[in-house]
């Protein structure tokens, strides 16, 4: 996976096929309807980090969400001291794997010195951590350095899933958080998962250009630009992805979502709120409910 997609993913969780350019309108909130839907659901982009103020952005997104009665996420987040049990298992390195056996002593030392630098921690707090936790902890930490207007406050998934429970409204999710860890922590070996961590190290302008584009084009509403972004590939890329990497972040995922979301919305109307990079695309969910049949018409004013 190259150094813009690994960022992409751990910011919004993603990925496809080759690209193909699908005709799509620029909306974060799309109306889904027909096929015998007895009332619309609605499907929404979001962005992990984005705080929740940026939702008033949103042309009728409010109205939207007050229009359904259930609210279905990417996860259940109900339960976050359990979420953050299981991720931090997970998280862990396999026994008897440290930092010093998968880098040669300078590698060591640069990653050494930027978590410091971003977290004020060392690898003596965090080396027992996979490194593609590293690589999301870190990622963050920049997001984060860019925007500090991103660095505290509730992400918009757990937002909407609070609202609906206040209103005691049922969330559902289209996947556990195994899966999802699965998809984050373990499709790649260790030694495939540090390559991947040194090579965003070494590559900082490239790691913040790729960030100050995804932050643009979010606020933008700009989908297909986002994922044309996710979709880049360089001749001169110093670490290209593989066709199972791709597949396990956002092909895989949005199959197995497409297969539950027409009983979910023909159960109760929906809001359905899932990573922006999930919806574009010949394999995204846009384009794959359309498939199925529904009307999938974006929100505009």
């Amino acid at each position: 996976m190259n150094i813009k997609k690994s960022i992409l993913f751990i910011l919004l969780a993603l990925i496809a096929l080759p690209f193909q350019s699908i005709a799509t309108e620029n909306s974060l909130l799309w109306r889904v309807s027909g096929n015998e839907l007895a009332k619309p659901s609605y499907l929404f982009g979001t962005h992990h980090l984005i705080p929740v103020s940026f939702l008033d952005r949103v042309y009728g997104l409010r109205e939207a969400f007050e229009r359904t009665q259930q609210t279905v996420g990417e996860l259940d987040m109900s339960n976050p001291t359990e979420m953050q049990m299981q991720m931090m298992q997970r998280a862990m390195m396999p026994q008897g794997v440290t930092y010093e056996s998968l880098l040669n002593a300078d590698d060591f030392a640069l990653l050494n010195s930027t978590l410091i630098s971003l977290t004020g921690m060392s690898l003596a707090q965090l080396g027992t951590m996979k490194p593609a936790m590293l690589a999301t902890f870190i990622t963050v930490a920049l997001y984060q350095k860019y925007y500090p207007e991103t660095a505290s406050g509730q992400s918009i998934d757990a937002y909407f899933q609070q609202k609906a429970l206040m209103r005691s409204r049922p969330v559902r999710g289209l996947e556990t958080i195994e899966n999802q860890l699965y998809a984050l922590l373990d499709v790649n070996s260790i030694e495939r998962q540090a390559k991947l961590l040194m090579c965003m190290i070494h590559h900082p302008e490239m790691t913040r250009t790729t960030i100050n584009q995804l932050h643009a084009m979010y606020y933008a509403f700009d989908i297909n630009g986002l994922y044309q972004l996710w979709r880049e590939d360089h001749e001169d890329n110093p670490c290209p992805s593989t066709d199972a990497e791709r597949n396990a972040l956002n092909r895989d995922r949005n199959l197995r979502w497409l297969e539950q979301l027409p009983l979910i919305m023909s159960e109760k109307p929906s809001f359905i709120a899932v990573g922006a990079l999930h919806l574009p695309g010949e394999d995204g969910l846009i384009e794959g409910l359309r498939r199925k049949g529904f009307a999938v018409e974006a929100v505009i004013d």
